[in-house]
């Protein structure tokens, strides 16, 4: 029996939603033992998290040179193996590239970096140093959007003549509208958050899964961009027209300041014979429609499923699976990889789901500050 993967985290420590998230995830595939991290910039605010997670405090570090400097020095089978980049985007990319330099496997929050150059390198350290990099494109871990990419493959749809995403939030009006709680938030900071807040928080998530399910890969957009408030001077709102590789059209649309929604995120594939759509606040049902004949319901646990949604699904039909458990298929999928076992296509979101997510976001920037202009990928 292979032993389990020892992981370490950067970021998510007290007040975190994310970190948490993700150390769950990985307990629940029960290939990882979580040993220590970079928890918080505040050591001792760091420290919390040995009590709460049941860690030895002296795994806890005050900065990722100093915990890569200590993990290194200790023997190979005590060391931490892999390390989850759970900060502000900023972060990023210093962080993955001191970790794939010195050997440890990582599994990163999207978007990958804050620029396509710091994509590209850190793709360009994982061609060559072989090491597995995981992108936590969440949506990707559900069973019935591997359902889908799959149904899309053997042709059911036809000729792919539409994709469309939308991803609405409306969490953000109450900062923008409160006076300057605002300037809490990084993500409305370019130093933060890179180019882009609505479009790099959650449009490449749309972006992500259109290319994903599709199989399509995009070849330009037009992007139109809103900022909403004066005071903030990244995107809140932002609309992007896409052609892809196939010459057929698509839209990403995103928004955080869609008041009264939590987390609408929704992908349909257009096809000259029929088209499917996926929900993901409705996560277990895929719906197949065409014009002459009745619409079909796909679910997660069918053995009429293929091979990769059956093996993204934990529990038997009927039983509602959702954000841990998609984030679990990604920790899974990473620890399969680490031990260099087979993966089925489409199961591991990677480097180049990165670059691609940063072309996008970049592109869609380039768009609009030229005038709302088609700019190529």
């Amino acid at each position: 029996m292979n032993k389990r993967i020892k992981l370490g985290m950067i970021g998510g420590g007290p007040g975190s939603f994310i970190g948490p998230v993700h150390r769950k995830a990985a307990r629940m595939t029960n290939d990882y033992e979580f040993v220590g991290g970079v928890f918080s910039a505040d050591f001792e605010k760091a420290k919390q998290v040995a009590d709460s997670d049941h860690i030895d405090v002296n795994r806890i570090y005050p900065d990722l040179n100093t915990m890569i400097r200590t993990e290194l020095a200790l023997p190979a089978e005590e060391r931490m193996q892999a390390v989850s980049i759970v900060t502000p985007n900023y972060i990023h990319f210093e962080a993955a590239q001191k970790l794939l330099m010195n050997g440890f496997h990582v599994i990163c929050d999207k978007p990958v970096t804050t620029t396509v150059p710091e994509a590209l390198e850190l793709k360009r350290l994982v061609d060559e140093t072989g090491l597995t990099f995981c992108l936590t494109h969440t949506y990707l871990g559900y069973p019935m959007v591997r359902q889908m990419r799959e149904l899309v493959k053997t042709g059911v749809l036809g000729e792919i003549q539409r994709v469309d995403a939308q991803y609405y939030q409306g969490w953000v009006n109450p900062l923008i509208h409160g006076g300057e709680s605002h300037l809490s938030a990084w993500r409305f900071d370019s130093k933060y958050a890179g180019a882009s807040s609505c479009l790099g928080d959650i449009g490449v998530h749309a972006f992500n899964l259109i290319e994903y399910a599709s199989g399509l890969k995009c070849t330009q957009v037009l992007a139109d961009m809103n900022h909403v408030v004066n005071h903030v001077d990244l995107d809140l709102d932002a609309t992007v027209l896409l052609r892809m590789d196939n010459n057929c059209l698509g839209l990403v649309r995103a928004s955080q300041v869609a008041a009264g929604e939590e987390n609408d995120l929704k992908i349909g594939i257009y096809g000259s014979k029929a088209s499917l759509k996926w929900d993901q606040e409705n996560p277990n049902y895929l719906y197949l429609i065409s014009d002459d004949e009745p619409n079909k319901v796909y679910r997660p646990a069918h053995a009429y499923n293929t091979e990769i949604a059956a093996i993204s699904s934990g529990l038997p039909c009927g039983h509602p699976e959702g954000l841990h458990e998609a984030f679990a298929n990604l920790y899974a999928a990473s620890a399969k990889s680490i031990r260099g076992e087979e993966l089925k296509d489409g199961e591991l979101p990677g480097i180049v789901d990165g670059v691609r997510g940063m072309q996008f976001i970049e592109g869609a920037v380039n768009s609009f500050k030229k005038g709302n202009t088609w700019v190529k990928l």
